[in-house]
């Protein structure tokens, strides 16, 4: 693959997106509405993450919460990875199996995991996920699968989405989420807050490491990336998702994702 180029490939199992990358782009901060789980294939990063400063080298695994605000910046001039992205229901469901109930935490724990066998899980998961090769290869798929969340929850933290949030704050988030497509002022969200303009805006970048905007920006692409990943076309999505019109919705899909909304739709046929 060649530095600046992302590929998002057709998956084999409902709920997983398959996406391999190679640039030397830094990310802003931004969000998923799904877990994930990659491994770096070359060179080096290092990013802010929920769940503290990290550096990941070749080799090492990588994963990501839902919500969870992350940014990421090449350590040289590029770096390469592969990563799948869960849908949370089915996250849920394996967490479930691997920890036959015991799990009181829906999130992965460590940001960073230094395993080569983990790492050659994730890399034989990749290649089944991609390869579409029947019921043998499902059986094969499924057992890596159990298997890599298992690695994944070895050093279980607990931990609860939104817990340290003061409620205030989470009144005006809830704002957002009830509905990312409607146009919310500063003084909408300080007034479902009960704080002032400026106390709700300090605030809530402290809770949730983002800007009331930012945020909102946030939550209207990734409802646009549902809405594509279940037929709507780009233009109807991006007017369903609160943006002012399909370019805008584009930038930011591919700020977000590193590939356009058309490439995006294309892998979902």
């Amino acid at each position: 693959m060649k530095p600046g180029q992302f590929r998002m490939f057709r998956s084999s199992i409902a709920g997983i997106e398959a996406v391999a990358a190679e640039t030397g782009h830094s990310f802003p901060k931004h969000t998923h509405d799904q877990f994930g789980i990659g491994v770096i294939e070359r060179g080096a990063q290092v990013s802010l993450s929920g769940r503290g400063v990290v550096r990941a080298e070749a080799g090492d695994v990588i994963t990501l919460n839902p919500n969870e605000v992350h940014d990421g910046m090449p350590v040289g001039e590029s770096r390469a990875w592969s990563m799948l992205y869960f849908d949370p229901r089915l996250m849920a469901d394996l967490l479930d199996d691997v920890g036959e109930g015991a799990f009181g935490a829906k999130e992965l724990p460590s940001p960073v995991i230094r395993n080569g066998q983990t790492a050659a899980r994730f890399k034989a998961l990749f290649s089944t996920v991609t390869s579409h090769d029947g019921l043998d290869a499902a059986l094969q798929r499924d057992g890596l699968l159990l298997s890599l969340v298992a690695d994944a929850m070895r050093e279980q933290r607990q931990a609860d989405e939104g817990t340290n949030a003061p409620a205030a704050i989470i009144r005006a988030r809830d704002l957002i989420d009830d509905d990312p497509a409607a146009s919310i002022t500063l003084a909408d969200l300080a007034e479902a807050s009960g704080l002032s303009r400026f106390q709700l805006l300090r605030g809530f970048a402290k809770a949730t490491g983002l800007t009331p905007h930012a945020y909102l920006l946030q939550r209207r692409i990734l409802r646009a990336r549902r809405l594509i990943a279940g037929g709507m076309s780009l233009a109807e999505a991006a007017f369903a998702s609160g943006f002012a019109d399909q370019s805008h919705m584009t930038r930011i899909f591919v700020r977000n994702f590193g590939v356009s909304p058309r490439v995006y739709a294309d892998t979902k046929r």
